[in-house]
């Protein structure tokens, strides 16, 4: 049986990094969150497709997760992690891309577009970690996972608003994930406790983000208990081609959750900005 979390490899700031690129187009790089046994596939599955039919869709594993390799002594890290995104853009002579950052990959998404402003675009914050922001039980508890089934759905239930789309095959499928080999030693050596320290390493300076010209998409659930609506709130005030859109009755899976109305909203944003080239 073909597994559809595995799609095509390159080498990215020399880690082979498994990745998935389809349809055709300006490119959108899409970046995944940092749940226990999440893949690009996992998180996007539900974008992709929309996504593909007018752009060329990039969904990487970032090192450490899914099935990119995970070098031993690995130093995981806000620069390690931005310095494999602009390795992959490069690898695939990919000059500039919009961008979509989903909880930790909303914080690489922010850093990378602050590092490296000539390589992004129009930038989609959803749920996005990136500022400072007390730690919640929810995001606490994602980072602390340790493998089991209960452990997995217990998980899942934070994500989700609406507890029936948390199915208990859903639950075995990320269990599973989660302890493929040499996962979850990396997963519980990137965000070990004390674990405050994570959101702010995470965050990027208010001043600095202030200086941020990209237009910019903010999505958030309002019920999301891994990262607070403050975080987007904050993020709204301080990006100046910012707008905010947030989700009633919605948790941390925008995408999921609300998968039509989240698809149409990207779509219609990055047509935005190929009609004002036109």
């Amino acid at each position: 049986m073909v597994n559809p979390e595995i799609g095509k490899r390159v080498v990215a700031a020399g880690i082979p990094t498994n990745y998935h690129d389809i349809g055709e187009g300006q490119p959108v790089l899409l970046v995944h969150g940092s749940g226990p046994g999440v893949s690009a596939y996992a998180n996007w599955r539900l974008t992709i497709p929309a996504l593909s039919k007018f752009y060329r869709v990039l969904a990487p594993d970032m090192v450490g997760f899914g099935f990119t390799d995970r070098p031993e002594k690995y130093n995981y890290s806000m620069d390690n992690w931005v310095k494999h995104i602009i390795g992959f853009m490069d690898a695939l002579e990919i000059e500039k891309a919009h961008i979509v950052g989903n909880s930790f990959g909303g914080a690489l998404a922010i850093a990378t577009a602050l590092r490296y402003p000539e390589r992004i675009d129009r930038m989609v914050l959803m749920g996005a970690a990136g500022t400072r922001f007390d730690l919640t039980e929810g995001l606490n508890a994602v980072w602390g996972y340790t493998p089991s089934i209960e452990n997995m759905r217990n998980l899942l239930d934070i994500f989700s608003f609406d507890r029936s789309r948390v199915s208990d095959e859903l639950a075995r499928l990320r269990y599973e994930a989660s302890i493929q080999p040499g996962v979850q030693e990396s997963y519980s050596s990137m965000f070990p406790a004390p674990r405050q320290r994570w959101v702010d390493a995470l965050a990027s300076a208010e001043a600095d983000i202030k200086t941020l010209s990209n237009e910019t998409l903010i999505v958030h659930g309002r019920e999301d208990q891994v990262i607070p609506l403050s975080s987007s709130l904050r993020l709204a005030e301080l990006i100046e081609h910012a707008q905010l859109h947030v989700f009633g009755q919605c948790g941390h899976w925008t995408q999921i959750e609300h998968t039509d109305r989240f698809n149409r909203l990207l779509i219609n944003f990055f047509n935005e900005s190929r009609l004002l080239e036109a």
